[in-house]
């Protein structure tokens, strides 16, 4: 017997949690369309920025390579949002 209105530890409903945090248009249109980006391109961008970043740094061009290699770190956090948004999305209660 599963619903959507049942008790969380605190004792609310986690409809009613959702439906107090949930996301504004803005986010939700965001999140539509993130959801469709395949989360593999975002660790093939981390990846050719390490090659990149290595690339560079063998051809003496230090300060590209770390810049370069800086990107890494945000491709890799966007595929993660990129995953949490297909399994969790942000609004289960608008159904979008």
């Amino acid at each position: 017997m599963a619903t959507a209105t049942l008790n969380n530890p605190v004792g609310r409903t986690q409809t009613g949690e959702a439906e107090r945090h949930s996301e504004g248009s803005v986010a939700r249109n965001i999140e539509n369309y993130t959801a469709q980006v395949p989360s593999d391109w975002f660790l093939w961008a981390a990846g050719a920025s390490i090659v990149g970043s290595l690339t560079l740094h063998a051809l003496n061009r230090k300060e590209d390579a770390q810049f370069v290699g800086q990107w890494v770190a945000p491709f890799m956090l966007l595929g993660v949002y990129n995953k949490i948004v297909k399994v969790a999305g942000s609004d289960r209660v608008h159904g979008s």
